[in-house]
Parts: structure tokens; C-alpha cells; sequence
């Protein structure tokens, strides 16, 4: 990586953060680079960056592969239930939803939900991801009997209910989000997805209309945390907020990582404008250097995060497979169903082979997970020098272990229902 003039760096004094930096050229597994912290990173990225992208991604990649030296890439086979789009909240980025009374809301039928998920195992899913507007009307009884009926019936992950849903059920029923929680968890809920997250700096979040703050986002995925819940976070960008919102958001979610450790991946996408209020304002589309840029940058900066999933959905499969070799170790879903992002715009369509082919074609081995990312096997027709399938964890083969949660934090929470000494949150 070459040396920055000094009149490039003088205004930034980002000589210590490049040193920083350059210590990834040494990433192995058991190694932790030094931390780089806010202050570090804005002088490395603003106004402009100062390392150029191939660096940033090639030291992603180093990354990458020191948390993962088994040269596995995982993906999943699951179906994004969308239940209702009636929703409270107002967002100026949404396209999906419709407001209590007015035409084309629906709510789905148990049965029908039931349906869909039987089609789901038919094509081989491993899991459920459900999410929807903050319905009014709905009474948590509701989630709680389709919880739990879905647990009776089948054998898979329930992979639901992002942060504003659980404010949204709070608000709805009175209840903490604590208790609104756990009776989830009683119902058969596995794990929580980040939705909801889009930036986490409120005067990003007040112009665009989101119904949860930055701080609410965070206590209610610290107290799933508490509680053993492992979830996700997301971070949507590329909606008119500035370079400087993208690293605080960033710096958020590591600090909570660094108190819970409860955070099993990170997955970065980029806003779609298409009929939506803000693609008025927002109208074109982020170009893939930029995300592959900001994908490099997250994998660098979330240190305490073990798995990154690029988005082909937001970016296409060719920016997927350029993104396995800018800090990505995931490949996301095939998404059987999803009715949020695409009426927005993101129009790209992958199949399980397909995207097993992209894995393959970026020099990795493809690894079908559930939405834990626990590694459940190869997948059918494994690629060129796939193996038998590692054993049962979030991160088999990963030989940094533990210390994918360094930077001060604890290990994550053990789950109640789990083995004595088996932590909920693997490594």
C-alpha cells in the first residue's frame, strides 16, 4: 500500500491510522490486528478515502480469511414471509407498506403462512424469515400461536421480528420489549433480523421518517441479547446521508458487540429508489465500487463480528462475487419470497445453484447454513474441492475462536435451552 504524501495527510493526521491499517497485511487465524477507532477511521475516509479501494478490499479479504481460513462461503435456502403490510410508520424509503385503512393492505391467513411454508422445506429451506408492518390491530397472541404452531408442525428456524416490530408490539400491547421478548421466545422465535437499522444517527433517522430511534434500535437488540436471542444487524445506505453518518453507525453496533456479543452477522445494503417517497429526492442507485468500498470498510471495522453477507439482491451476482473478495464470507439467501426491497427496485433473482456457482467461481467453497449461520452441509452438488461438512457452529474451522468478540467485550449470553456450557453465541 503506498505511502500518502504528507500534504495529503497533514489536514488528518491519518499516520497513525494507516499503521493501524497496514497491520492487516498480517491477518492470520489466532492474530488481531490493533483496533481502529472512529476518530482513526474518519481520518482514513473523510471527505474522501485515503487508501485506495483495491487496498481496502484486499485487506477486507485478509480479514476475511483469517476468520475464516477454511475457505467455506455460506449461504441459506429460506423464504422471506412478509405477513402484513399494514403498518403505523410512515418511513419516506418504504415502497411495501400501506397504511391501516387504505387499499392493497392485507394480513396473511395462518393457513396461509402455513402454505408457504411447506413450500419453503419442499425446495429444501432451512428457515423462516418473517417481518411486516407495525399492524395496529394485531394482538401479540397472534405471533405467539403462529410461533408456536410453527414449531409443532415443522422442524425450522424461526428467523423473525426486526426491532421496530418488537416497539411496534410494545406499543401495541402495552408490554415491555423485554416481555414482548420473552413471550416470543416461549412461542418458538430463534433469532431476531436487523431490519429497521438503516442508519443509526437520529437526525439521519427524523428526515426519513423512522418510528424507532437509534437508541431504541440498540436497547432492544441488547435486551434480546440479554435474553440469548442472537440476531443481525444491516446497515442501509446510500440515501443522501453523509460518509461520516455510515462510520457512527458502524461505531454503534461494535460497541454493543463489544457489551454482548450477541451479533452473529452483519449484512450492509444499498437503498432502492423505485417507487418510494425519498426516490424523489434519492434517485440513482449506488454503483457497485462504492458498496464494494463500504463492504471492505464494514468487514475492517467490525472487528467483533464474525460473518459479513454481501448483498446480490441490492447489487446483482456480479458485485456478489467481487464482494467474497472484499471482506464477505456470506452470500445471503435465495430469497424464495421477498416483498420489501424488490417493489423498490432491487430486481435480481438468484437460485440455490446459481448462487452456489457464484461461490464457487469467487475460488470458495459453497456451504449451505440456517439463519443462525450454523453450517448444515454441503448442499447439493457441492463445488470443485468441497468437503465433507465441518461440524456443527456458527464459524467451524474459524481459528480465532473467542477472540472474534475482542476489543473489550464479553462473550455473548448463554442460551437458557442450551446444553450446560454451550454458548448460545458461537464463534
Amino acid at each position: 500500500m503506498p505511502a500518502p504524501t504528507t500534504a495529503t495527510r497533514s489536514p488528518r493526521n491519518a499516520a497513525p491510522a494507516l499503521e493501524k491499517l497496514r497491520a492487516f497485511e498480517g491477518a492470520a487465524p489466532g492474530w488481531r490486528p490493533p483496533r481502529i477507532e472512529l476518530e482513526e477511521w474518519e481520518a482514513l475516509v473523510l471527505p474522501e478515502p485515503l487508501v485506495p479501494d483495491a487496498d481496502l478490499r484486499r485487506l477486507a479479504d485478509l480479514e476475511r480469511a483469517a476468520l475464516h481460513p477454511d475457505g467455506v462461503v455460506t449461504y441459506v435456502v429460506d423464504r422471506n414471509i412478509n405477513y402484513s403490510n399494514v403498518c403505523t410508520s410512515i418511513c419516506n424509503f418504504c415502497a411495501f407498506y400501506r397504511s391501516p385503512g387504505e387499499e392493497g393492505g392485507y394480513v396473511l391467513e395462518h393457513e396461509e403462512i402455513f402454505r408457504k411454508v411447506e413450500e419453503t422445506i419442499a425446495l429444501g429451506g432451512s428457515g423462516i424469515l418473517m417481518q411486516g408492518g407495525l399492524h395496529p390491530d394485531l394482538p401479540l397472541s397472534w405471533y405467539t400461536t403462529l410461533l408456536a404452531e410453527l414449531k409443532r408442525r415443522y422442524p425450522i428456524h424461526l428467523h423473525c421480528f426486526s426491532p421496530t416490530e418488537v416497539y411496534g408490539l410494545s406499543e401495541v400491547t402495552g408490554l415491555s420489549w423485554r416481555e414482548v421478548l420473552v413471550a416470543l421466545v416461549e412461542a418458538g422465535l430463534d433469532s431476531i433480523p436487523g431490519g429497521g437499522g438503516e442508519i443509526l444517527v437520529d437526525q439521519v433517522r427524523r428526515k426519513r421518517r423512522s418510528k424507532v430511534s437509534s437508541e431504541e434500535w440498540l436497547a432492544i437488540m441488547e435486551t434480546a441479547h440479554e435474553l440469548g436471542l442472537p440476531t443481525t444487524a444491516t446497515m442501509m445506505f446510500g440515501h443522501g446521508e453523509e460518509l461520516a453518518h455510515r462510520l457512527q453507525h458502524l461505531e454503534k453496533l461494535r460497541r454493543l458487540q463489544d457489551r454482548t456479543g450477541g451479533f452473529i452477522a452483519f449484512i450492509p445494503w444499498s437503498f432502492q429508489p423505485d417507487n418510494t417517497p425519498l426516490g424523489k429526492v434519492v434517485s440513482t442507485r449506488m454503483e457497485g465500487g462504492e458498496y464494494l468500498r463500504w463492504l471492505a470498510i464494514c468487514r475492517l471495522y467490525l472487528d467483533n463480528v464474525a460473518n459479513v453477507q454481501v448483498s446480490w439482491l441490492t447489487q446483482g451476482l456480479d458485485v456478489g462475487r467481487e464482494g467474497l473478495r472484499s471482506g464477505a464470507n456470506d452470500l445471503g439467501s435465495t430469497m424464495i419470497e421477498e416483498n420489501v426491497i424488490r417493489p423498490a427496485g432491487a430486481r435480481h433473482e438468484a437460485t440455490e445453484e446459481v448462487l452456489r456457482r457464484t461461490i464457487v467461481e469467487a475460488g470458495f467453497v459453497p456451504m449451505v447454513r440456517n439463519a443462525a449461520y450454523r453450517r448444515l452441509g454441503p448442499g447439493p452438488g457441492p463445488g470443485p474441492g468441497a468437503g465433507p461438512a465441518p461440524g456443527p457452529g456458527l464459524c467451524p474451522g474459524s481459528a480465532r475462536g473467542p477472540a472474534v468478540a475482542a476489543g473489550g467485550g464479553a462473550p455473548g449470553p448463554a442460551s437458557a435451552g442450551a446444553p450446560p456450557g454451550e454458548p448460545r453465541f458461537e464463534s
